[in-house]
Parts: C-alpha cells; structure tokens; sequence
C-alpha cells in the first residue's frame, strides 16, 4: 500500500508491506513518486523487492553517492568535486558504517582536521551533514537522525589583514618573469584592479565584456545574483593584450590557476599570501581612492557592510 505526502517542497512516497517491509522515497513531483510507488508494489507481490538496510553502508558509500549525483548539478560542482575526493581518502572515518557513525567519531574527525585548517574543516563537516540531510529526505534511506548536528562546528578564524607590503608586488612580478605561464600575470594584476573572485574571473565570457561601457558582467556569483563590476583603464588594457582563442576570457581550470599560483608564491617567497588576499588589496585600494560604501559594495558584491569590512585595511596610500 502507498501513501504520498509533501515535505519540504517534495513528495514522499511511502510504500508498506506486512510481509516484507517498507520503503519511502521522496520526489521533486508527484507523478514521479507515484511511478516509483507502483513500481514498488509490483516488486512486492511478485517476491522480487528485497530491502536494503541503508544503515550499513559506509560514509563513502554516503560521500560518493552524493559525489556522483548531487555534486554535478551545483553552480560550483568542480571545487566541490576536488574537495570530495580529498574527503574521500579519509579512510578512517569513510569506512565507517552510518549506523556506527556516532557523534564522538565526528568530533574526534573534526579535532583531527582542524589541524589541516578551520575553513577546511567546516567544509568537510558541512558536506557530510548535507549528504546525510539529502539521503534522509530525498533518497528515502533508513539511517536515523543526522550526527553533525550533534556536534560542534569550528569557529570561523578572525578576518584576515594581509595586504601586498612595499616591494612585494614587484617580487611578484619579477617571479612571473621567470616563468612561461602567461595567463597568471593578467589575472593577478585584473584581481588587483576589480576584486573580482577566481571563481568569477575564471568563468568570465568575451560575450561578458563591454569595454565600450568600460564595464564585465557577472552573470552568477557567489551570492547567488549577477553584477556589473566597472572596468578601469588598466583592467581593459590587460583584456587588450589577452589572446582571444575561446569563449572564455582565460581559458584554464581553478586546479591550474591554483597550482601557477602557488609556484609563483614559492618562488616568489610570499608563502603566507593568498590569493585571496589580492581581493583584500583590491578593496582597501578603492577605499583608499575615495569610493565609498555603497560604490564599494556595488563593485564587490558583498551582501552588506559588515561582510565587506572584513575585507578592508586601509593603509593610507594611494
């Protein structure tokens, strides 16, 4: 027998047999959870159903389930794609079965991977509570209550004030000379000049552009929302001096812009800046220029004031 209800914008379907047992399953629509319902019952009566005891899977069987299905459909599935497997070849805690997966065991990951960083943490911890959520909602899986919630999340390290020092630009420079990487040097000097993310640099489009209007359009960022971010005379120089060989503006992966730029900070000996921190430079210059809060916001993106200060240091200079 089936019975179908609407939770959380989504139509459970759950089908009981007092021989065999029951399962549930929930569906973006309804007739998709009625499909799947007969397909069940069939199963049912004529002996060939057989349950699946969801609670003995493994956190990999979990972790790459999501991988494979959920991950692919996000706006940024290639950074979480790199941060799954990464989190995948933890192999003391993936071998463990859900059933098993108790709070102490997640604490004691936590405390473990904190040492590799908060921000790596929290990410870790946030995409197996997602999973769990998702495999308890959507995919109709047996496994009880979710454990992250049970657990406390590491707290966010204090804003970072790093900011390119007197000669350090120029160590920068100097470094890329001595390499034959010829999109990072523009991408630094673009960072520096707009604010933009890498995420939004590297997804930037030739369509983007209009350099007429000394404007780039953003079509999705990080928030969620498109922008228009104003172009200065240098930003369009360096879009002048980029070869145009594809749709995208810098056709390369985040894994080979990440990897140039973390040879180039060895080599420059800037270990303990990011490149993130370009964004940091960025915004405290346009302070330093003289825009203020609401033009700031506009070029950055940022949701509100608050979130925006946590990237400001003035130092004064122009």
């Amino acid at each position: 027998m089936a019975s179908f209800r609407k939770r959380n914008n989504l139509w459970q379907a759950q089908v009981r047999n007092k021989h065999v047992g029951s399962i549930s399953k929930s569906f973006h629509k309804k007739s998709e959870a009625q499909k799947w319902a007969k397909e069940q019952e069939v199963l049912m009566q004529s002996g060939q159903w057989l349950r699946v005891n969801e609670s003995s899977f493994t956190l990999h069987d979990l972790m790459t389930k999501y991988k494979n299905e959920i991950t692919p459909k996000k706006k940024g599935h290639e950074v979480e794609d790199r941060k799954l497997r990464r989190l995948l070849r933890e192999k003391e805690i993936m071998k463990v079965p859900l059933k098993r997966l108790l709070p102490p065991i997640l604490a004691s990951f936590r405390d473990r991977r904190l040492k590799d960083g908060v921000r790596a943490c929290q990410y870790d911890l946030v995409l197996i509570r997602h999973a769990w959520n998702i495999a308890l909602i959507e995919w109709g899986w047996n496994i009880g209550e979710n454990p992250t919630e049970k657990i406390r999340f590491p707290k966010n390290n204090p804003p970072r004030q790093r900011r390119l020092k007197p000669g350090e630009y120029e160590r920068l420079k100097k470094a890329f000379s001595e390499t034959k990487v010829w999109y990072l040097w523009p991408i630094i000097d673009f960072a520096i000049e707009t604010g933009m993310r890498r995420s939004e640099i590297l997804n930037m489009k030739w369509e983007h552009l209009g350099l007429d209007n000394k404007r780039v359009l953003l079509p999705m960022t990080k928030n969620g929302s498109s922008r228009w971010v104003p172009l200065s005379d240098k930003a369009i120089k360096i879009f002048k001096n980029v070869p145009r060989s594809n749709e995208y503006v810098f056709p390369i992966t985040d894994i080979a812009l990440r990897q140039s730029w973390e040879r180039l900070r060895n080599r420059a000996n800037l270990i303990d800046f990011t490149f993130h921190d370009l964004r940091h430079e960025a915004i405290s210059r346009m302070f330093e220029k003289g825009l203020n809060v609401p033009e700031v916001v506009s070029i950055s993106g940022h949701k509100t004031a608050s979130q925006l200060f946590r990237y400001v240091q003035v130092n004064g200079r122009l």
